[in-house]
């Protein structure tokens, strides 16, 4: 009994997520739809409706469940969100091992998987990986298509175009925050290191140019947490996963898109080491002009017949 309360506890503060975070929309889908997509019987799904009923953030209106309050951190149960700090590790590794995945062409466009695959390739528990395919699916990158099964959805030029405009506003934004950092943050500092960091890779790039997406990360995580903003930080994770990892699904010419990035970089960084607020912020808007292209050109090539590519 005290799993089957632990998991109903678990369910329950998900569907609080997936309400806060706009996933789940009022009216909620059926109580099948719910079970399937949470991998759990209806039995749970009713609990986990009654739950949220008699604590006022759900309400029916004839057959239809509608969200009548926003839910509050104070919804949820203490004990799992205490349990949640202890997996950030565990987050982090089907995190890592999705994004390689990714890379090796191992998951592409179109192909379904599981989350039993998943746990069982990252070294981590099916709800590990249900709790991190639902904060993706809601980008439209992924969908459930049966009970613990998804599928990696192929988007086309028009989302990548307004997600592309979603970055350029929140990375513009952060850098703006960035160049006015007191002169004793750290963060100066780490931007100098970056710059050496990224002086020693371009001559080892030939060799390993798949590693640049460490790099990228790096430097693109540093300009956005000047704005420390929990929210941004969370969009970021989306953004450089379809813009890094899925134009390498197409991969032909790798090494020279990843070498024109790096100089892109290393001009972004010499002009943020010597406080250049307007040069840095053209630079920026350059690299992530290219970026756009980059992506436009994957998208049509996808299009394409291998044989011709």
């Amino acid at each position: 009994m005290g799993r089957n309360q632990d998991l109903r506890k678990i369910v329950i503060n998900q569907v609080l997520e997936g309400i806060s975070t706009g996933y789940l929309k009022s009216p909620l889908p059926s109580q099948a739809s719910l079970a399937e997509l949470y991998n759990v019987s209806r039995t749970t799904i009713r609990y986990t409706i009654n739950y949220l009923v008699e604590n006022c953030i759900l309400e029916y209106n004839g057959s239809k469940l509608q969200v009548i309050r926003q839910p509050e951190e104070e919804d949820k149960f203490k004990e799992i969100k205490d349990l949640k700090k202890t997996s950030v590790k565990k987050i982090n590794q089907i995190d890592d091992y999705f994004t390689q995945a990714i890379n090796n062409k191992e998951i592409k466009p179109g192909d379904i998987f599981t989350e039993s695959q998943i746990a069982k390739s990252a070294n981590v528990d099916t709800q590990v990986v249900r709790e991190y395919l639902i904060r993706f699916s809601r980008f439209e990158l992924i969908e459930n298509i049966h009970r613990g099964k998804w599928m990696m959805k192929q988007f086309d030029p028009n989302y990548a175009n307004k997600l592309f405009e979603l970055r350029e506003m929140l990375e513009n934004h952060a850098l703006c925050k960035f160049m006015n950092l007191p002169s004793h943050d750290s963060r100066w500092a780490e931007a100098k290191l970056l710059l050496n960091e990224h002086r020693d890779f371009r001559k080892t790039l030939i060799n390993n140019p798949r590693d640049f997406a460490a790099l990228d990360r790096k430097l693109h995580k540093l300009i956005l947490s000047a704005a420390d903003n929990p929210f941004i930080d969370s969009f970021f994770d989306i953004i450089s996963f379809v813009f890094h990892c899925h134009y390498q699904w197409n991969n032909a010419d790798l090494r020279i898109r990843n070498q024109i990035a790096i100089d892109e970089h290393m001009l972004i960084l010499g002009k943020i080491v010597m406080r250049d607020d307007m040069g840095a912020l053209n630079e920026l808007t350059r690299h992530l002009q290219t970026a756009k292209r980059t992506m436009g050109k994957s998208l049509h090539q996808e299009l394409l017949p291998e044989d011709l590519q």
